[in-house]
């Protein structure tokens, strides 16, 4: 070939290879973009199906459906034998499962053992997507009414319209219980942002709570703070009492799974975190961005959850996570036992001649305080790890409030402190 043709085609060449390369970029990129998930369709205003909001999100809905993974519930006293004695008087005692994957919060609720079934239609509240619409539907009266008056009419578990509008994915709350702790307390509801709103929704739930004598409605008992101490504090001024107790006598309340409260002043709350930033982290389906609907253990993908924010690795991340529970879960075990032991020794004391009524009075007292925080403590989940400073200092005083009702219950029969 002459050389001037030559010359004539580099250039030609040149630009051909430079398209070549642009297209094969311009191809890669396109197709590795990562794209938030958007709507496939529209979804109906008050939807409480969630499968329905599948259609319309299908990488979400393929997220959520993977609970059905989470199906173990096993019983707390395989770990936890003291339980039975603390909660005697209750439905507690007759049954207490570990909780497992929304999605069989239905299942779960109609399967309870008929003594906790006394609680009523109150206990579907935090169990599906329908409970807002029945609550509307029936007023303040649907906290009174029985649980076999309102099982049939609630079908669909917790679920999309839990948290989310339906029109705009914003995220809303939706019970009335939460909504009227936050007015209580002085809080806009219109002003709240949304990472805060990314711990709230789930604190529409994971929370204690109580039943309102006389109406049943279900009441949170944050009017003087979400501590432990404070919520004690707030039960006591109202001269409130759930049960008395069978065995000691004392007159006593009982917590339940209270996650957002002891989340509330953690180290990763302070530092700005919300719930759904460890139980909900990004993750990808192909190209595709989703906060993940698999509410689990951050520990199950903890590259995701933790490795963002911590560069020490996921084996010391592991151990330093295992060390905390371990912790909690011995300290645990030593007041649940101390707490069994002030039980024994009221029923000692009560069935005592010529017993000090005005001693055991206050050893029924102690014996309030000492279980309260022992239970705060024992039915909120991860062991500690969502607070582990504010946990022990609640088992620390569970354990002490124990040991000094022991003492008193000892005294007001008029053992001595050794006696057995």
């Amino acid at each position: 070939m002459e050389i001037s043709k030559i010359k004539k085609l580099v250039p030609i060449i040149a630009v051909l290879a430079v398209f070549a390369v642009t297209t094969v970029i311009f191809l890669f990129v396109r197709n590795n973009e990562v794209v938030m998930e958007g709507p496939q369709g529209s979804i109906a205003a008050g939807e409480t199906n969630s499968a329905k909001w599948g259609i319309v999100y299908p990488v979400h809905w393929d997220s959520y459906q993977a609970n059905l993974g989470n199906s173990e519930n096993p019983s707390h006293f395989a770990t936890k034998p003291y339980m039975e004695v603390i909660y005697a008087g209750t439905g507690f005692a007759a049954e207490f499962n570990e909780p497992r994957g929304h999605v069989y919060t239905i299942e779960d609720v109609r399967s309870i053992d008929p003594a906790r079934q006394k609680s009523g239609a109150s206990c579907f509240t935090c169990k599906s997507t329908q409970v807002p619409e029945t609550i509307e539907k029936y007023g303040d009266q649907y906290y009174l009414m029985t649980f076999d008056e309102i099982k049939d009419q609630i079908t669909e578990p917790i679920g999309c319209l839990d948290c989310h509008d339906p029109e705009t994915m914003a995220l809303r709350i939706s019970r009335p219980a939460l909504k009227e702790a936050l007015e209580r307390q002085g809080r806009d509801l219109n002003k709240i942002t949304h990472q805060e709103m990314r711990s709230l929704v789930c604190a529409q739930c994971h929370v204690t709570y109580y039943f309102e004598p006389g109406t049943k409605k279900v009441t949170f008992p944050w009017d003087n703070g979400v501590s432990a101490r404070e919520i004690m504090t707030y039960y006591d001024e109202k001269g409130f009492t759930e049960w008395a107790h069978p065995i000691a006598g004392s007159n006593l309340v009982k917590a339940r799974h209270a996650e957002y409260e002891t989340f509330m002043g953690s180290t990763h709350q302070s530092a700005g975190l919300a719930c759904a930033d460890c139980h909900m982290p990004y993750t990808m389906s192909g190209n595709t961005k989703i906060s993940s609907h698999v509410w689990q253990s951050p520990l199950n993908n903890i590259e995701q959850s933790c490795t963002n924010c911590h560069r020490n690795g996921i084996e010391w991340l592991t151990n330093r996570v295992e060390t905390i529970q371990t912790q909690v879960k011995d300290s645990q075990d030593l007041a649940g036992t101390a707490v069994v032991e002030a039980i024994n020794e009221l029923k000692t004391a009560r069935e005592s001649s010529g017993v000090d009524q005005a001693k055991l009075q206050e050893a029924m007292a102690l014996h309030r305080e000492a279980q309260w925080y022992l239970d705060y403590v024992m039915v909120t989940n991860g062991y500690g790890f969502h607070n582990p400073t504010e946990t022990l200092n609640n088992l620390n005083t569970a354990i002490d409030k124990a040991h000094r009702a022991i003492a008193k219950a000892r005294e007001a029969r008029g053992a001595k402190a050794i006696d057995q």
